[in-house]
């Protein structure tokens, strides 16, 4: 959980707070996220995932069309001595990694986004979030 800004260097690399290094642990996965965004994983949720992959038909063309996505620019990562991930070049041009970087908790993983993206996904999600909630949860669990 949580929401950290930091500024992504000339390098492309990300200072990530010392929370979620912790939990990531020394090695972890950045790839291609949804909505414009990199999704970072430890390696333990990683491979839940690549499981659930591994079931979808090759012969679907919209799993086909994913697994491109997700896994061709899925790269092996650790932190340097700073606490410091370097984002490859094709990962950082995806997600619009330029300045200012928004660093959040979700779930079983870490997103990262471009300050403008985030700022937008907020701003085009904040006025439906009720009828969001009321399409996710059942009327009985008090969210």
């Amino acid at each position: 959980m949580g929401e950290y800004h930091h500024n992504i260097d000339d390098k492309n690399r990300l200072t990530i707070p010392s929370k979620f290094r912790y939990e990531l642990g020394e090695k972890f996965i950045v790839t291609r996220g949804l909505d414009g965004c990199l999704f970072v994983y430890p390696i333990n949720e990683w491979n839940k995932i690549i499981e659930k992959l591994q079931t979808l038909p090759f012969t679907k063309k919209d799993a086909r069309a994913f697994l491109r996505f997700f896994l061709s620019g899925a790269t092996e990562c650790e932190f340097d001595r700073q606490g410091r991930i370097n984002i490859s070049a094709p990962l950082a041009d995806y997600a619009g990694l330029k300045k200012e970087c928004i660093v959040i908790g979700v779930n079983d993983r870490i997103e990262i986004w471009s300050k403008e993206s985030w700022e937008q996904v907020l701003t085009l999600n904040q006025d439906n979030l009720s009828d969001i909630a009321e399409n996710l949860f059942e009327s009985n669990i008090g969210v």
